[in-house]
């Protein structure tokens, strides 16, 4: 297992399998992925270790989200992850037997791009979550909709039904898919693309 330095783990592996050090391994095939989702780790300024193969990041010693590069995707894996989206409307569960930790998925450099501020504000909620200690389940603070869902919203009374019989946290999914977008033209773009999922029920992340 290569526990070394999270640098290693880039260029090398987590070597926990055969595929160490060959251009098979998971982690060289997500490295851009990998390398952009470390930057955003390293600016929310959470410890930096390698644990378990993989590069893992701490408050005052406790876990709070791991970088891992699976077959099909990498992901940013949040231990408290159950706390965060109860709902399971924006991350995943690690397994059938995982109930606390939970994964923010990517499947390409674009999904990076696209989940970025997401990735932020669920970094920055982690963090307020260790420093409050006693683990349990917390009700996430409220969010303002973006003007351009809500324009969608006001012009379109079904729309604004499915909209309010959504669950909290698969409104959440939304408000942070739209809201993390930095230019009007793209947030305008990703409220049109949450159209569908909106009428049929679903969240973001659902597909």
């Amino acid at each position: 297992m290569n526990n070394t330095n999270v640098d290693s783990f880039l260029a090398e592996g987590c070597g926990r399998c055969s595929k160490f050090r060959t251009p098979a391994c998971k982690a060289l095939h997500w490295n851009g992925p990998l390398v952009a989702l470390r930057a955003t780790l390293l600016a929310s300024g959470l410890t930096e270790e390698m644990k378990w193969g993989f590069p893992c990041y701490t408050l005052g010693g406790k876990n709070v989200a791991m970088l891992l590069a699976m077959k099909e995707h990498c992901a940013v894996a949040f231990f408290r992850g159950a706390e965060l989206d109860p709902d399971g409307a924006l991350l995943e569960s690690a397994g059938e037997n995982s109930q606390a930790s939970k994964q923010l998925r990517f499947r390409s450099m674009d999904d990076v791009k696209e989940k970025q501020g997401a990735l932020v504000t669920l970094l920055d909620e982690a963090t307020k979550l260790e420093r409050g200690g006693a683990r349990k389940r917390v009700a996430a603070p409220e969010m303002a909709i973006p003007d351009e869902l809500g324009a969608l919203l006001e012009a379109d009374a079904t729309l604004r039904a499915a909209w309010e019989a959504l669950t909290p946290g698969r409104r959440r999914s939304h408000l942070l898919h739209v809201s993390g977008a930095k230019q009007a033209e793209t947030r305008v773009r990703r409220a049109e693309g949450c159209v569908a999922f909106i009428v049929d029920g679903r969240g973001f992340n659902e597909r």
